[in-house]
């Protein structure tokens, strides 16, 4: 039987698109809270200067990269409870008797959830030019899709794992927003990084989703903590491992 299947990548992948394009409900529920965060935030301070961010960069230019790697990373995250749902829905155990391995069945959950969550990033971002935001460059544009998709590949994989060795959604749902708040509010979404105390700011440099929105921004607004190659070179390796853990540990767990 071969590693890595194609064609149940694909499979897999078309599956997660088809049913995130055909749930019209799921499509606005992944856009709405994001929208309320920027017209309420985004609106509310942008008359004001932020410390530490230059004078011509208002709050919303400052709040949309944070916002987009929001949406994905709670959409992202969440993924893993398709994996519980199809356990006990009975699909999970269809496909596991399936002649194709574990890590091919990782890697198209892995595949469709990253393209659902380029979806939304791409939805509120062209939303945003509604708002007075604006796109700087082709390249700029670019460069913000390839930090969604790795983003989204982190966060995915990371669900994957707890998703793997749990069998209860309510329980997933629990132990994973322990995880999620800390990560988005450690991340400089909503504020720059230099404006936190010491101990926080070098907790923020462990967070994966520090260096996706500092990209994102750097690509934006020419405005970030780190040069914007070391963003991205942190988060392929970061996305990359992630990957990797959660296809091993997929492949050796006991999930039926």
């Amino acid at each position: 039987m071969k590693l890595i299947n194609e064609k149940a990548i694909y499979v897999l992948w078309i599956r997660e698109v088809k049913k995130f394009v055909r749930v019209k409900s799921r499509i606005i529920g992944t856009i709405s809270m994001p929208l309320l965060f920027l017209v309420f935030l985004g609106f509310g301070f942008s008359k004001m200067t932020l410390p530490g961010v230059p004078n011509n960069i208002n709050y919303i230019k400052f709040l949309v990269p944070g916002i987009m790697g929001m949406s994905i990373l709670f959409s992202s995250i969440f993924s893993g409870i398709t994996v519980i749902s199809d356990r006990q829905f009975g699909f999970l155990k269809e496909i596991m008797v399936a002649p194709v391995s574990r890590v091919s069945i990782a890697l198209g959950r892995i595949a469709g959830g990253a393209t659902i969550a380029l979806i939304q990033g791409t939805m509120i971002l062209l939303i945003t030019l509604l708002m007075g935001f604006e796109i700087i460059s082709v390249w700029a544009f670019i460069l913000s899709l390839i930090f969604m998709i790795l983003i989204s590949m982190t966060f995915i994989s990371f669900g994957l794992i707890f998703a793997s060795r749990m069998k209860d959604v309510h329980g997933f749902q629990l132990i994973v927003n322990f995880v999620v708040f800390p990560v988005f509010f450690l991340s400089g979404a909503l504020y720059p990084l230099n404006n936190l105390p010491a101990v926080i700011r070098y907790l923020s440099f462990i967070d994966p989703l520090t260096y996706g929105v500092d990209g994102m921004r750097a690509a934006f607004t020419g405005f970030s903590v780190f040069p914007v190659y070391a963003d991205l070179i942190v988060m392929v390796i970061i996305s990359s491992a992630m990957v990797l853990l959660s296809a091993y540990l997929f492949e050796k767990s006991k999930i039926l």
